[in-house]
Order: structure tokens, then sequence, then C-alpha cells
């Protein structure tokens, strides 16, 4: 209960309103999140899912895959691990010079 209670805090911290972190809880429950899923957890229309979705791509918690309609749907953002940052150079051996 107490990481729960953490998660809610830090995601509050980061500016979220009580409607985005429900859905952002919604997809560590479930892996993903449509506009008609996050209309029913926040209560509310198709826009303002919309919008509120669309911010949570930009603050980087949630990615969105898709365009429009149906098929899309929102997934958490993973954390990049820092040897996945490296240039691709690196990733195939390429030392470079000592």
């Amino acid at each position: 209960m107490t990481e729960f209670k953490s998660s809610r805090e830090n995601l509050r911290k980061m500016g979220l309103n009580e409607r985005q972190v429900k859905a952002v809880m919604y997809v560590k429950e479930k892996g993903r999140i449509t506009n008609k899923e996050y209309q029913n957890v926040a209560n509310v229309k198709e826009r303002l899912a919309t919008i509120e979705l669309n911010n949570l791509v930009e603050k980087k918690i949630l990615q969105k895959f898709g365009t429009t309609g149906r098929g899309t749907y929102y997934t958490a953002l993973k954390a990049q691990k820092p040897q996945e940052r490296r240039t691709e150079g690196a990733k195939k051996g390429d030392k470079g010079a000592r």
C-alpha cells in the first residue's frame, strides 16, 4: 500500500491532476489505456480525454501507439537504461580510439 501511495504522490508532484493519476494507475495495472477507457476511468468527454492523454505523452509518462481512431492506445513510457543510450557505434562494439 505504501508503494501505491508514494506513486500517487509522485505523480501529483509532477503536476498531474487526479484523473491523470487514475489513468496512470490504470496503465500500471492493465498495461495500456485507450481514449474510451480514459473517458470511463476519469468520467470525462472524448475531447478532454484526448487533451489529458496528450499531456501525459508530452510529460513523457505515456507513449502513444497509433495516430487516430479506435486502434490508438497508450502505454507507460519505459525509461531507457544507460547502456541503451549509447551511440550506434558503441552498440556495435566500436570502443573508439584509445
